[in-house]
Order: C-alpha cells, then sequence, then structure tokens
C-alpha cells in the first residue's frame, strides 16, 4: 500500500518530514515517513496497519512496515520535551502537523500525485542552505536545540538563521534545557557526532549556550593553550573539534569518536598557571569522563574505550620509543591481548588525536602499525603449551604466569627484531 492505495482505502497519506526533503537534495531515501489525514485509529486498524506507540497514534504499514502518524497538534503543558499534550483526530489538517514541526526543511510534505505542499518556505531555504526554525512552537521543545545542532554537523554547508540562533539562545536561558533528560541528550549526542562534521553540533551548542548547561566538561576545554611544539593550534577546543572532524573522516564508530570527544577532558581543569603544560591532565580525563558517562547514561561499550583512552592516549603516542617489555605492560594495562578489538578502536582514536593537530592531519602515525605488529607478536605465544611445560616442572599458578609474561616479550623483541 502506497499514498495511492491509502487514498483508494478512503485514507489521505502524505510523504512528510526529511523523506521529502532528502528527496529535493538528491540524497538517497533510506526510510519513508507519512502523515494520514481525515483518519481515526480505527480506520487504520480496518486496512490493516498496525499500532504502536503510546503516546499518540503511529501505525505500521502491513506490508512495508513505514510508518503511518496520524496528523496531530501539540500543546506544552510542562517544562522539558515530555512536557505535551498530544491532539490527533479527523479533524486536524496537514498544515496544522506541520506547523509543529522543528525547522522548515523538515516541514513539507508530498501528495501521492507528486505534488509539494510547503507552507513555511522548506524549498527555498533548501536552496539558500539555511537552518531556520518553523515558529514560535519551536521554543516548546528543548530537543529541538539539539536536534538544529544535529543538522548543522550534517549539513556542513547550511548557517543558521539568525533568528533561529536568537531563539534558542533564549530557551537556554530560560533553562529549557535542564528538563531534558540523559537518555534523550546522548541519543541525540550520539547521532551527532555520527555525521559528516561532527565539530559543527559542538560549535552550534556552544554558540547557544547549551554546551555549557550539557557538557560542561567540553566546553571549558576552548581557551585553554597547549604547548604550540607538540599542538600549533594552540586552543585545546579548537584541538577537540579537529580531532572530531578526524574522526568522521575516517569513518570512525560511535565509540570512537566518543573517546575523541573524551580524550582531553582534564585539560579543562588545568590551573591556569600551569598552561600550556598539562601534567597529570590524563587521571583528570578519566575522572571526568566517567562523571560525563554517569550523567548521559552513555553505554557501557562507549565508556570503557573514553576511559581507555583518556588514561593511555599519552602512552600510545610515546610507544615509538618502548623496548619489548614496557611495550607488554602498555598492552596488558589496556586488556589487548584478551580484547583486541577494542585495543584497535583505541589506536584509531589515538591516531585522530595525533592528526586533529593543525598541520598534522595527513601525516603517518607509525605508532597504529607497531602497536597492533606488537600485540600479533605477544598473542602468538602458545600459552597452554608454556604452562604445560612448567608445570611439568612442578611451577606453581604466579611462577607459570611469570612464564607466560617472560615468553611474551622475547616473542615481541625475536618478532621487531626479525622484522628490522
Amino acid at each position: 500500500m502506497d499514498a495511492t492505495d491509502a487514498a483508494a482505502d478512503g485514507l489521505q497519506a502524505f510523504l512528510v518530514g526529511g523523506t521529502v526533503r532528502d528527496r529535493l537534495l538528491g540524497l538517497p531515501v533510506n526510510d519513508r515517513d507519512w502523515v494520514v489525514v481525515g483518519a481515526t485509529p480505527a480506520q487504520m486498524l480496518r486496512a490493516g496497519f498496525r499500532q504502536v506507540g503510546a503516546d499518540f497514534p503511529v501505525f505500521l504499514h502491513p506490508q512495508t512496515n513505514e510508518e503511518y502518524a496520524l496528523a496531530r497538534t501539540e500543546r506544552k503543558t510542562a517544562p522539558g520535551y515530555r512536557g505535551f499534550v498530544v491532539h490527533a483526530e479527523p479533524s486536524v489538517t496537514l498544515e496544522q502537523d506541520l506547523a509543529r514541526r522543528d525547522l522548515t526543511i523538515n516541514a513539507m510534505a508530498q501528495a501521492a500525485d507528486g505534488r509539494l505542499i510547503d507552507p513555511h518556505g522548506g524549498a527555498r531555504d533548501l536552496q539558500q542552505r539555511v537552518l531556520r526554525h518553523v515558529g514560535a512552537a519551536f521554543a516548546e521543545d528543548p530537543v529541538r536545540i539539539l536536534r538544529v545542532a544535529r543538522f548543522a554537523a550534517r549539513f556542513a554547508d547550511f548557517r543558521v538563521a539568525p533568528e533561529t540562533l536568537a531563539l534558542m539562545r533564549d530557551m537556554v536561558a530560560a533553562g529549557e534545557v535542564d528538563a531534558l533528560v540523559p537518555e534523550r541528550v546522548w541519543q541525540e549526542l550520539a547521532r551527532g557526532l555520527m555525521e559528516a562534521t561532527p565539530s559543527r553540533m559542538f560549535e552550534l551548542l556552544r554558540d547557544c549556550g547549551a554546551l555549557r548547561a550539557l557538557l560542561p566538561e567540553v566546553d571549558r576545554l576552548w581557551g585553554v593553550p597547549q604547548p604550540p611544539e607538540h599542538h600549533p593550534e594552540i586552543d585545546t577546543g579548537v584541538h577537540l573539534m579537529r580531532v572530531l572532524d578526524e574522526s568522521a573522516r575516517v569513518h570512525a564508530p560511535l565509540a570512537v569518536r566518543f573517546a575523541c570527544l573524551c580524550h582531553d577532558l582534564g585539560k579543562g581543569t588545568t590551573p591556569a598557571e600551569q598552561w600550556p603544560r598539562h601534567i597529570g591532565h590524563e587521571q583528570r580525563s578519566v575522572r571526568l569522563t566517567r562523571l560525563v558517562c554517569e550523567r548521559l547514561k552513555v553505554p557501557v561499550h562507549c565508556r570503557e574505550l573514553a576511559e581507555l583512552a583518556a588514561r593511555e592516549h599519552g602512552h600510545v603516542h610515546a610507544s615509538l620509543s618502548l623496548e619489548a617489555a614496557a611495550l607488554l605492560r602498555l598492552l596488558e594495562r589496556c586488556d589487548a591481548l584478551r580484547r583486541p578489538e577494542r585495543f584497535a578502536d583505541l589506536l584509531l582514536a589515538c591516531e585522530c588525536d595525533a592528526r586533529g593537530r593543525l598541520g598534522f592531519e595527513r601525516r603517518d602515525y607509525p605508532q597504529r602499525p607497531r602497536l597492533l605488529q606488537a600485540l600479533a607478536f605477544a598473542r602468538s605465544v602458545d600459552t597452554a603449551a608454556v604452562a604445560q611445560r612448567f608445570a611439568t616442572l612442578g611451577q606453581s599458578g604466579p611462577q607459570i604466569g611469570e612464564a607466560i609474561h617472560a615468553a611474551r616479550i622475547d616473542a615481541l623483541r625475536q618478532g621487531f627484531a626479525a622484522t628490522a
């Protein structure tokens, strides 16, 4: 059943939102969203749709599983994004439904005959590359601040309309972002981190004041200097944005991008009298990363990698000078022998960090292949054979562990000697 089939069943269905936007931009459309006008839940069920969602009537198509939502309006009743009463009934028009949406580029619809319904100038704003709010109702939902920032990260050549930025600042000043629940903040931040230019999300959140409220650990990095011989860009916040965009350039997974976000948080708490040096910032970064993860309820795999990167990125950068025993200690601290995939993600985050410096964007990062090679050498040791050999000599558990450790160091020495 498509829009034409829905019409045949007495249902007026329109493609809406991102589906229409991406079609007009010539982008691939993976998921289609529909709005149905003039229908009741009973009619949808009779047509074979399955109802989902408790907050407002959304239905799944019986064949395609695409979402069809009844046209609705919303009324603000309390602070935060949950403080709404939803009104959905056959009298709600398509134009009323579109008027409650966030940005003009997301407030367009397309009829079955291809006709564009664009009451708020979304097509014009697409052409002019502008992110503009639809109307005053934008201010009722603080999640929309995060959504605009996420769209800024997705569409790097779009600018935010001045009146929209001013409204976002007013919302922050009114304390609206304080009512956001952690799960929704994390959801939007995670999606923004996975966009093409994640730096734009954080720069816009900082510009409107929301970053200070949501992620003060990140916000305080701007204006903090670093040693110019290592960081020609100097400013820690500027460096962080370059690291995030490098993680996007190499198509890093979410856990790596989040680790990049958190790796230098401790520099924001370095006393000013110690600038531009940041002695001990790694442990401070670990502590702050834990606070962020607890506050936003970050998934375990993202939290673990972020803490690991915060603690070990300096050691990874310095690993070219490490001998076999020190290399093995690094591998063991990172639990690389048991979790090689996570160790590979750590090295990718460190490479993004190294390349997130002015003039270092395309430099080689030999630490990554060398440490992966070191891990391969260490894992090549047949630990069962070593354990059996020493057990026959009457050696105990700790002694066997020491023998395995020594065998791995020897494997590292021999391996690197053979490849020299």
